[in-house]
């Protein structure tokens, strides 16, 4: 897609990421039902049309296929008007995202989250340390455009009400021609 492509998309793209547990899920379908942007609920979308190479027995959990899940997405982003729910971040191409929302939770908050999905183990262990050291920021940040980088703390429902009213307000301040390319 080319820079003047990026400027007629009529509606901004949003990627949400996290650690699983910070609830991107949760924030992605608010926000999208407030303000009629599409939820793409990466993991589901895997599931559903398999776009995996397998079975991760230790995490329990689908092996991703990047290039497929890319393929599959890339006239939806084109559009625009896209909210992409997904816990990676770093490949995704830059060009389909006006706005990049990193979602954070206090760790005990956190770990209660997840332990109460059922995860254990290592699972548990590498997804509090990936918060711990902030690897999902780090990741966003070296991977797409600073001024389109933001964190939000994801700790309550009142978190969560704050962060589905700022990301509304910005997706209704949205301009195609609001972001240089």
């Amino acid at each position: 897609m080319s820079a003047d492509d990026h400027r007629q998309r009529q509606k901004p793209n949003i990627l949400m990421t996290g650690t699983p547990g910070t609830g991107k899920t949760t924030t992605s379908s608010l926000v999208a039902d407030a303000i009629g942007l599409r939820h793409i609920d990466v993991s589901d979308l895997v599931r559903r049309r398999s776009l995996h190479d397998g079975w991760d027995e230790d995490f329990d959990c689908h092996v991703i296929n990047e290039d497929l899940v890319c393929d599959e997405l890339e006239d939806m982003m084109e559009e625009g008007g896209n909210i992409v729910d997904y816990h990676g971040c770093d490949f995704f191409p830059e060009r389909w995202f006006d706005r990049v929302v990193v979602l954070q939770t206090n760790n005990s908050i956190l770990y209660d989250r997840l332990t109460s999905r059922g995860y254990m183990g290592a699972k548990l262990m590498n997804n509090i340390e990936c918060e711990i050291f902030q690897v999902l920021l780090e990741e966003a940040r070296t991977s797409y455009a600073e001024d389109i980088v933001i964190s939000l703390q994801s700790d309550s429902v009142e978190d969560i009400s704050n962060n589905v009213t700022i990301l509304t307000e910005w997706v209704t301040n949205w301009r195609p021609s609001s972001r240089s390319t």
